[in-house]
């Protein structure tokens, strides 16, 4: 099972449509990809809603891809708040996951997907090799949120071919 996190709460972000992009081209390759999205979801506690999600999503899924917005040079508060309210050898241990980072700059949240890459190490994940920093965001969209940079596209295809046989 393939789960794809949404690492912001800000509703209608750039991140959750290029979420939306991942799970709609996994769909073309026959995968289906379950997604969660923080923007209403209290991470502040281990509590019954994170317990929930655990049971009904997170234990069961064996590939996680994590998209990433840059929040001051790193990941979203609420993306780590995530992390440590679950039950870490349940929920993650073990697992694969793939990163993607998201910003309007120039460097596609490089350094904060570093430091994702070091958070997820240390509760025990395979983080795929091939992390894409996805540039100037604001620009590679169409109304509608979906892609319209090819390049950009040809990438995440890459990086999903990859992850799939990771």
């Amino acid at each position: 099972m393939y789960t794809i996190i949404s690492g912001t709460n800000r509703p209608g972000s750039n991140t959750i449509k290029i979420a939306n992009q991942y799970k709609e081209l996994l769909a073309a390759k026959g995968i289906e990809a379950e997604m969660v999205s923080l923007e209403n979801l209290d991470v502040s506690t281990r509590n019954e809603g994170i317990r929930a999600l655990e049971n009904r999503l997170l234990a069961d899924t064996e590939k996680f891809i994590f998209i990433s917005p840059e929040y001051n040079g790193s990941i979203p508060g609420v993306l780590k708040s995530l992390i440590d309210s679950t039950d870490i050898n349940r929920v993650w241990a073990g697992k694969k996951a793939l990163l993607t980072g998201v910003s309007t700059g120039r460097a596609g949240n490089l350094r904060g997907m570093e430091h994702l890459t070091g958070i997820l190490h240390y509760v025990k994940m395979m983080v795929h090799h091939n992390k894409l920093p996805i540039s100037v965001v604001n620009v590679l969209l169409n109304l509608d949120g979906s892609i319209k940079d090819e390049p950009t596209l040809a990438a995440i295809d890459q990086q999903l071919n990859e992850f799939i046989a990771f």
